[in-house]
């Protein structure tokens, strides 16, 4: 898309910031769309081939194809043994915890213990991404399953949690540090005793970073290995999204107040979404995924999750990234095993975000996944799970002995380590 396009483009969004904070029944209406429309192309260049879908295919053999994925793909069926948390300003966090199943994991050699007859197991908590759930380790989840002691959590407002309470009740902004305050509050919980692998996927690498800044103690005495997929560690205000540099400045300049004021109409832009789910299909897929043979069920399976993520909550948690940064924090990670992994053609937080988080640890584990965009636990599955379960070996987790298949690969792909 050409640089003056963009402009028009964005000039649009501006046009619908403005028309939706007039509040008029007509206005909005217009406003919707002209801001699904003006964010849709100039997000992700997806328009113009959703367009032509349109005319080709109509819309109740586009919803039919859309149940029968939902109906056919396993994805996201996974449940544990379900807890709650209670987060420092009350919030309700939800979480599942999957158990070691002794028939899946060799006995482990004889050995002389000191202190306790058996030690507590190693639990790997996996935090997950913005506008995603718990379920988008889905593969991982499943590979894993019964081999080491989980927790998987949803953030607060999303999945499963309550709504941040703090943001509700009294309109405190969200912040960072408030998900790692909330990460704490799902260890206590779920994880009190024994050693930890941290999981973190874009926010959640995010939280995971806020935690040791915030509690650095519990770092150096019960982590015992970090992996950090496709996240950053700040500077995301700089992040193109692939975008032209005037559609950049544009939409950096509108999309904070769109996001506002859709954000204030939430319940009739949910219905404007839903009216316009095959514009937004598009657009999911092109920042989710780079590679073009990804199976349509996982597609559609992480359309579902970003769907379901109410648009006040997505504008609830924009701010927070632009004041992310979390670079001092990743000292506390450098005696400890760290993988640091990301897609190379990912669009939302950069590759080269991962590679400088490696380079502040010198020790990790830097692997860059070719074809491979911001969801690549679900579209190299077989990579990002291989990757984990070499780390959890390393840290004593997992026995060398035991069985983590890949449970599903949705496309073919390879790996480069840095």
């Amino acid at each position: 898309m050409s640089e003056s396009s963009a402009e028009a483009v964005a000039e649009a969004v501006a046009a619908a910031a403005t028309a939706t904070a007039s509040g008029v029944a007509g206005g909005w209406r217009r406003a919707t769309g002209i801001a699904g429309a003006a964010i849709g192309v100039l997000a992700a260049g997806a328009a113009a081939g959703v367009a032509v879908e349109r005319f080709t295919v109509g819309r109740g053999i586009r919803r039919k194809a859309r149940l029968a994925l939902d109906s056919a793909g396993p994805y996201g069926a996974l449940r544990g043994t379900p807890g709650k948390a209670c987060a420092d300003d009350g919030t309700e966090l939800y979480y599942e915890v999957d158990d070691v199943r002794p028939d899946m994991v060799p006995a482990p050699r004889r050995r002389r213990l000191f202190g306790r007859r058996h030690p507590a197991p190693v639990t790997v908590v996996f935090s997950h991404g913005y506008c995603l759930n718990q379920d988008s380790w889905h593969f991982q989840r499943a590979a894993l399953r019964g081999v080491v002691r989980t927790v998987h959590w949803d953030q607060r407002s999303h999945g499963r949690s309550a709504r941040g309470r703090a943001q509700v009740e009294d309109g405190v902004p969200l912040t960072i540090e408030q998900l790692g305050r909330d990460l704490k509050a799902v260890i206590d919980a779920a994880a009190p005793e024994g050693p930890i692998v941290l999981v973190g996927h874009s926010m959640g690498g995010m939280t995971v970073m806020a935690l040791a800044d915030q509690y650095p103690e519990l770092i150096s005495e019960r982590v015992v290995g970090v992996a950090l997929v496709g996240t950053s560690s700040g500077r995301l205000g700089e992040v193109n999204f692939g975008l032209p540099v005037a559609g950049v400045t544009m939409v950096r300049r509108v999309l904070p107040g769109v996001l506002r004021a859709l954000g204030q109409r939430a319940e009739l832009v949910e219905k404007g979404r839903r009216a316009t789910a095959d514009l937004f299909a598009g657009i999911i897929k092109r920042y989710s995924f780079a590679s073009r043979d990804v199976d349509p069920a996982v597609a559609r399976f992480a359309e579902r999750m970003i769907e379901s993520t109410p648009i006040d909550v997505v504008a609830e948690f924009y701010p927070a990234f632009d004041d992310h940064d979390k670079t001092g924090a990743l000292a506390h990670f450098r005696d400890i095993p760290v993988l640091v992994l990301a897609g190379i053609d990912d669009l939302v937080t950069p590759s080269e975000h991962s590679e400088a988080i490696a380079d502040l640890l010198p020790e990790a584990e830097l692997v860059l996944v070719p074809d491979a965009g911001h969801l690549v636990m679900l579209e190299h599955p077989d990579v990002v799970t291989d990757r984990l379960a070499d780390l959890l070996v390393r840290v004593g987790a997992v026995p060398a002995g035991a069985t983590v298949g890949g449970h599903g690969s949705s496309t073919s792909s390879t790996a480069r380590r840095g």
